[in-house]
């Protein structure tokens, strides 16, 4: 299972946010550069780099940081948030991203993330399936929809669709544990799917079970800024 840190970024600097909602809103680093180099010497190899300022203006705002840290380090980073074109897309491909994550347009819009799988490649574009009581949520998690989890992640698999990042919105900065019954379940459900566990992740014993449960990866954010888990201890799985 890979080691995913997250850095979410407002006003160029790194925060953290309580179930997404801004006004709960903790800054832990003037310098994403910085804690992403602190990631990579400690072994990491990928970053989630979300930009909440972007998720809020509907485009990206935060490139500037993500060319950054994608010249002076060698993560692989995925990079999410104010997504809304092919144009904004390409952007944060020339900026450095390796991949990005697709949010609410992929529900809003189905046919144009249809299209980013074929023009960039599954392995490319991730599937931001953020859920609240198994169904989807969009719009900065503002909104929930009508499709369940299984449901999307079940209908981006028939287009292609290869790697989805599942998060569940009410644990997301919470450390109150990630949703390990929703997992395993769609593990049973969607088996060739490959699942990276977001929100709630506070403890080695969390991660131990997610491993377990068979997730190809998993996000971990506000225990790392909160030390409830350590990159040390982290290291058997880097």
């Amino acid at each position: 299972m890979e080691i995913i840190p997250a850095i979410d970024l407002i006003g160029g600097q790194c925060v953290r946010l309580t179930e997404g909602d801004f006004a709960q809103q903790t800054t832990y680093d003037a310098d994403p550069l910085a804690v992403a180099q602190r990631f990579e010497a400690a072994g990491v190899k990928r970053l989630h780099l979300v930009d909440l300022d972007g998720a809020r203006a509907r485009q990206p705002v935060n490139l500037p940081v993500l060319e950054r840290i994608a010249r002076h380090t060698s993560l692989v980073i995925d990079f999410g948030g104010g997504l809304q074109s092919e144009e904004a897309v390409r952007q944060a491909f020339a900026a450095g991203a390796a991949q990005i994550t697709a949010g609410s347009i992929a529900v809003r819009e189905p046919a144009t993330v249809r299209q980013w799988l074929q023009e960039f490649g599954a392995d490319r574009i991730l599937l931001g399936a953020d859920f609240r009581d198994n169904h989807i949520s969009i719009n900065a998690w503002a909104e929930q929809s009508e499709r369940t989890v299984a449901e999307f992640i079940g209908g981006y698999l028939a287009d292609g669709a290869t790697t989805f990042v599942c998060t569940d919105v009410s644990k997301d900065g919470k450390l109150q544990g990630p949703s390990v019954a929703t997992y395993r379940t769609l593990r049973a459900q969607l088996p060739t799917a490959r699942l990276v566990a977001s929100g709630g992740v506070t403890t080695m014993a969390d991660v131990e079970v997610l491993a377990e449960v068979g997730m190809h990866g998993a996000i971990i954010g506000k225990a790392i800024y909160e030390g409830t888990i350590t990159l040390q201890q982290l290291q058997k799985f880097l």
